[in-house]
């Protein structure tokens, strides 16, 4: 099975209205700048996004919400978007906001076969409003439920045509849970090298879990917050 596709374009080409897409990054760091560019010029829209934020309103998931292409977001920080805020103030856009442990959670139990967990996180909050709660040694819990996808993007800096995937430090961030809750999961990797060149030992991701990867290109060191002052 050849994994590898030619560019971004044609890796998300099938991907349709009403999708339901994760995609890796955390603020701007490890974010699948590619194919989140390749799905905004394929206009593709309905989306339903989890991912831990939504960019800034020029960089990352951002271009896919200018574009008015994301229909409902599942997140755990929206705060450096304004186009976010106005979209959902004004009704356009929804939106399901998630205690950052317990995204990450409900997406690596999506990966992992377990359909839902209880947790302490969001009890006597809105995050706990219509969802099962029990008490386990005197402890009251919410039950969450794991999340799944049609598709899944992943930002990797080394691949091989397997599909192995390794990350870089911090850069990982949710890229490796979200590679196995998806469907299709679709890599792009700084560096794409032939299999048995990656150290066994130091693979994040094993290939069974990638069914595309792309060699990615022209990526820029996005800065989220500037903070300058004047020379003494």
């Amino acid at each position: 099975m050849n994994k590898v596709y030619q560019d971004a374009t044609k890796a998300v080409e099938d991907i349709s209205d009403g999708t339901t897409l994760m995609s890796g990054g955390f603020g701007l760091c490890g974010n699948p700048e590619n194919l989140i560019v390749a799905l905004a010029q394929k206009g593709t829209k309905e989306l339903t996004v989890i991912s831990n934020n939504c960019g800034t309103d020029e960089f990352g998931l951002g271009v896919l919400l200018q574009n008015r292409q994301i229909k409902k977001m599942v997140s755990s920080y929206v705060g450096e978007n304004k186009n976010f805020e106005q979209q959902y103030l004004s009704g356009e856009l929804e939106v399901e906001l998630n205690p950052q442990g317990t995204l990450a959670e409900r997406i690596r139990a999506g990966g992992s076969g377990i359909p839902a967990f209880y947790v302490q996180t969001g009890f006597g909050t809105l995050v706990a409003e219509g969802k099962e709660t029990r008490v386990f040694n005197g402890k009251n819990y919410i039950l969450e439920e794991a999340l799944q996808a049609d598709f899944a993007f992943v930002k990797a800096w080394k691949g091989d045509t397997d599909g192995n995937l390794i990350f870089r430090s911090t850069a990982r961030n949710f890229n490796p849970m979200m590679a196995m809750a998806a469907k299709i999961t679709i890599a792009e990797v700084e560096e794409l090298v032939e299999p048995g060149v990656l150290p066994p030992d130091q693979i994040h991701t094993p290939g069974i879990f990638v069914q595309r990867i792309i060699k990615g290109e022209h990526y820029e060191k996005w800065i989220e917050q500037r903070t300058t002052r004047p020379r003494t």
